[in-house]
């Protein structure tokens, strides 16, 4: 017989307990689990889409030829941020609807309209002009570094309105068609300057084969001239309002392949002679600034060329063209060398000259010394003004001085610079010659020199061979 004692083994009621609370805890546990998974499963489908999504700033076919409108980087905006962005006017669409260029856009409508009242007499309506853009959308949207998040009729539509903009201020400024004489854009002094330095910054273009298309719909399809007007010929006159030069220089830039407006206007700078670069000693260093290398026997003298970048070094003489530098070449300037650095499948003549003028010009007194010497003509500002425009437009730039059109005068300065004979010769020149009362002096030391040598010769001739007495 077995007794039930208390406490041995649990009562019905105490296993139910029991039973209850094993239940809690293990759903708890089992929530516990699945909410991990859960959380799992949502990081994994979150990390899947970053690995399939395509980068937006900078797209992956920003490198290829065709991707030629870019953001300036970030290392030159902190620079001069004013240089890079549009003042008065939006061109494509990095700045579209930017509330400070609002004044300028309703004025894009007003030029369609009149550029449209002498295409439809043609047979060429906006639903022309709308479906030719349209076909090229795909390529349009290549043609910049980010993502383009506009519609397609967005798209379409602000290229058009855009480029029929350019195309009838083109057409103006041309006379290719009559001007109103109070349109504000050309009767308001400060709004011209500025619209056309808006056209050329790298951010506020539109690709040059767009202009193209819509130049031979608009205006080439409503005249029947024998010698039909050319659209970069029109481009290069307009521009050349700003940046003045013998229109028979343009004339061998009009066939040129370009990307935009810019790139176009960069182009024509670039002489023909100096297309391809030269690859020098690996060896090659910078060149010293315009005061050391006057002081080491190297002259400095303004060149007559046709463009800024034709320098030349001979014979201990650097040949530079004069640079007037304003407001409208700095800000161009500053959008030539962002272009380049930029966009591979270009030349690096911009950033090769800033570079030069960057090595010359490392004070004030080496800004005012080729202001002296015709090199530079200063509408910018001081000489400190000028001195520090070209000390930060090389800044953060890559630049291969091995690499580019003046590496061999690069080579030919410094090898002249670490001649011991010329730095010599120069210090003698500049010590006696360097100014009248020094030339004076020296001559008067040569004069009194001689005069004692001739005065020592007689008085030793007469001791050596005394006269003969009678």
């Amino acid at each position: 017989m077995m007794l039930h004692l208390p406490g041995n083994s649990p009562t019905e009621r105490e296993m139910s307990i029991l039973r209850n609370q094993y239940s809690h805890e293990n759903r708890g546990s089992s929530h516990h689990v699945i909410r991990v998974m859960e959380e799992e499963r949502d990081w994994l489908a979150s990390m899947e889409a970053k690995i399939n999504t395509s980068p937006k700033f900078l797209n992956k076919s920003a490198g290829k030829e065709t991707c030629c409108i870019f953001r300036v980087p970030e290392s030159l905006v902190e620079i001069n941020e004013k240089a890079y962005q549009p003042h008065i006017v939006s061109m494509g669409p990095y700045h579209h609807g930017k509330d400070h260029l609002k004044v300028i856009q309703e004025h894009k409508w007003r030029y369609l309209r009149s550029l449209l009242s002498r295409t439809k007499p043609c047979g060429v309506d906006f639903k022309d002009l709308f479906a030719a853009i349209a076909s090229m959308e795909d390529k349009i949207r290549e043609c910049y570094s980010e993502t383009i998040e506009f519609s397609s009729r967005e798209l379409v539509e602000m290229m058009v309105l855009d480029g029929c903009f350019v195309i009838e201020l083109f057409c103006i400024v041309g006379r290719l068609v009559p001007g109103d004489l109070d349109d504000p854009i050309f009767s308001m002094a400060w709004v011209f300057p500025f619209l056309t330095r808006d056209l050329l910054r790298l951010e506020n273009q539109i690709p040059y084969f767009v202009l193209q298309t819509l130049f031979e719909l608009t205006v080439l399809s409503s005249r029947r001239e024998q010698n039909p007007p050319i659209l970069a010929k029109l481009a290069l006159e307009f521009f050349n309002y700003m940046v003045q030069r013998d229109v028979k220089v343009l004339e061998g830039y009009y066939n040129l392949q370009r990307k935009h407006l810019l790139d176009l206007f960069r182009l024509s700078f670039i002489p023909c002679s100096q297309e391809k670069t030269r690859e020098a000693n690996q060896f090659l260093h910078l060149i010293p600034s315009a005061k050391k290398l006057h002081l080491a026997g190297i002259n400095f003298k303004p060149r007559k060329a046709t463009s800024f970048l034709d320098v030349r070094f001979r014979n201990g003489v650097l040949e530079i063209p004069t640079f007037t530098i304003d407001d409208f070449t700095s800000s161009l300037f500053l959008n030539f060398v962002a272009y380049e650095q930029c966009y591979r499948h270009c030349s690096k003549h911009i950033t090769t000259y800033a570079t030069l003028m960057g090595c010359l010009i490392n004070t004030p007194a080496d800004a005012g010394f080729l202001s002296d010497h015709k090199v530079i003509e200063n509408y910018f500002g001081t000489d400190e003004e000028v001195a520090r425009f070209f000390n930060v437009v090389g800044k953060d730039v890559a630049f291969d001085i091995h690499n580019n059109y003046l590496s061999e005068l690069f080579e030919g300065v410094n090898e002249y610079y670490r001649n011991d004979w010329h730095v010599q010769w120069a210090g003698f020149k500049y010590t006696y010659f360097d100014s009248p009362w020094s030339f004076l002096s020296a001559m008067a030391a040569l004069i009194l020199l001689f005069l004692t040598m001739i005065q020592a010769f007689f008085a030793g001739y007469g001791y050596i061979r005394p006269p003969h007495s009678n």
